[in-house]
């Protein structure tokens, strides 16, 4: 579904339906064909009827996971009292862990974000939209409050109902207490997503202390309010209009990809019975027409309509409909997770073109960036030249370049650091400490002197590379490449 909808209908028809939807469509345009566009149409609340069943129980436990990880990881500590995991926007330090990355690491970032999308693209081409249903935060929010709704308001039918009663002294409490609930859980996720960025035991003093600073007040309050209005009001209409990946979907899937599908040929022609009918002979199908599958679907959509996009893979229908089945006595899997390939008799294909290349570019990327972090040395080194004089000679008649080295210590340790350079004949390197301390996480500039004799010098300009190393570590070793100006021989 878009945002202009497109109805066939008689011109002129006085149904009682017709009436209604017209009364919803803010703007509707017709056309000399008997087509009346909705540029608009008015949300109809949607209350979802409480599921069990196997997907339901999985979706518990991907909500329980996600949010206890989120919850909960600020709270643990690494080390000497650091937070294990915090984005330290004024140091420009992102720890993890046992590591710390900073702003030189972009590209372990760039790698993350690339793995991440090729994983969305792999999952939604071989199972469908799995990501949406069990770990998208809009669908675990939306799962947290729709828990809390359930156990003020009561389950579905008391909730309908209580929508539609006049506001008296019940409906006040129940709506102001949901609220109220709603309002302190998205205020404690705020708090939790500023926790990730200053460290949340200081947070937490701030907030009790009724100190908190202007930015961290406006990031509880804004990324609170916005869990409280995404999973509190919006709720579908973030699937069905804002997401973009509802959008794009259909590009990554094909005939062999798994989806929640009814299959019309076991089901069709739909009709209400008794358990100890002779549907057969009736000439129906297996489903009975309850609507259950309707009624559980957080996007308010009809699955027996076919393959939508407002889908999320929930299997909250799957659940609704196999407990029917089980009351009913017939088979379940009316609607269950298949291919069309399957419904239509075919056989399904797993290994695929697109599968093929997903998954090998994803073990690739996801390879490289394993090497490169255990690879990775917690050292950078910046060369600078002096900008006042391209060189000079000494008394001794040898040329010199004057250079300024940046050591960036990027360990959580500190460690004392030896400077050498090569690249021509005789070399020599003059600095102030023969071993350079830096703190943990610490930047410290050294003024290092190059000298040469011109005799050793082949042209102008000649490549010297610096090595730089810690004595304690020896693993902690980096070299960089800088120019040596000077005349060229004697």
């Amino acid at each position: 579904m878009t945002p202009i909808e497109t109805h066939r209908r008689p011109k002129t028809s006085n149904t009682k339906n017709d009436q209604e939807d017209r009364q919803k469509a803010v703007t509707v345009v017709s056309t000399d064909d008997g087509l009346e566009h909705a540029l608009y149409t008015q949300r109809e609340s949607i209350y979802p009827r409480a599921v069990h069943g196997v997907f339901a129980t999985w979706r518990t436990i991907m909500v329980a996971l996600t949010l206890g990880v989120y919850y909960f990881l600020p709270w643990i500590n690494w080390g000497e009292g650091r937070q294990a995991f915090l984005i330290d926007l004024p140091a420009r330090k992102f720890h993890l862990f046992w590591w710390t990355f900073w702003p030189q690491d972009l590209f372990y970032l760039t790698a993350v974000l690339i793995i991440s999308a090729l994983s969305l693209f792999l999952f939604t081409a071989v199972a469908g939209r799995l990501w949406c249903g069990y770990t998208c935060p809009q669908t675990v929010w939306t799962e947290v409050f729709l828990w809390i709704e359930r156990k003020i308001e009561g389950d579905r039918p008391k909730q309908m109902k209580l929508a539609k009663q006049p506001w008296n002294s019940e409906k006040v409490i129940k709506k102001g207490s949901k609220h109220f609930v709603w309002i302190l859980f998205s205020l404690w996720t705020g708090f939790t997503f500023v926790g990730y960025f200053t460290p949340i035991r200081e947070l937490s003093q701030s907030v009790l202390g009724f100190s908190l600073g202007p930015w961290e007040t406006f990031w509880i309050a804004f990324y609170g309010f916005a869990t409280y209005g995404n999973a509190g009001w919006l709720r579908e209409q973030v699937c069905i209009y804002l997401c973009p990946y509802a959008r794009f979907q259909s590009a990554m899937f094909d005939r062999d990809t798994l989806i929640i599908s009814y299959d019309g040929a076991r089901g069709e022609p739909r009709g209400s019975r008794q358990r100890r009918d002779d549907y057969k002979g009736m000439g129906l199908g297996d489903c009975i027409d309850c609507t259950f599958c309707i009624q559980v679907c957080p996007t308010g959509i009809d699955i027996r309509d076919g393959l939508q996009y407002q889908c999320i893979a929930c299997g909250a229908c799957i659940d609704a409909c196999d407990t029917v089945m089980d009351k009913m006595g017939y088979a379940k899997g009316l609607i269950r997770h298949t291919t069309e390939n399957e419904l239509a008799g075919k056989p399904n294909r797993i290994l695929r073109a697109r599968v093929v290349i997903y998954a090998s570019l994803l073990t690739a990327v996801g390879l490289a960036l394993i090497v490169a972090v255990l690879l990775r040395v917690p050292l950078d080194l910046d060369i600078t030249r002096d900008r006042k004089t391209l060189y000079r000679e000494t008394d001794a008649g040898l040329v010199e370049n004057v250079y300024i080295l940046k050591i960036l210590n990027m360990d959580n340790e500190p460690h004392r650091y030896v400077v050498n350079a090569e690249g021509i004949k005789g070399l020599g390197v003059n600095i102030e400490h023969s071993e350079i301390l830096v703190e943990a996480g610490g930047i410290r500039e050294i003024p290092v002197w190059l000298q040469a004799h011109p005799c050793d010098l082949a042209k102008a300009s000649t490549a010297v590379t610096f090595k730089l190393h810690a004595s304690d570590n020896p693993k902690l070793l980096v070299r960089q490449d800088a120019r040596f100006l000077g005349p060229a021989g004697c």
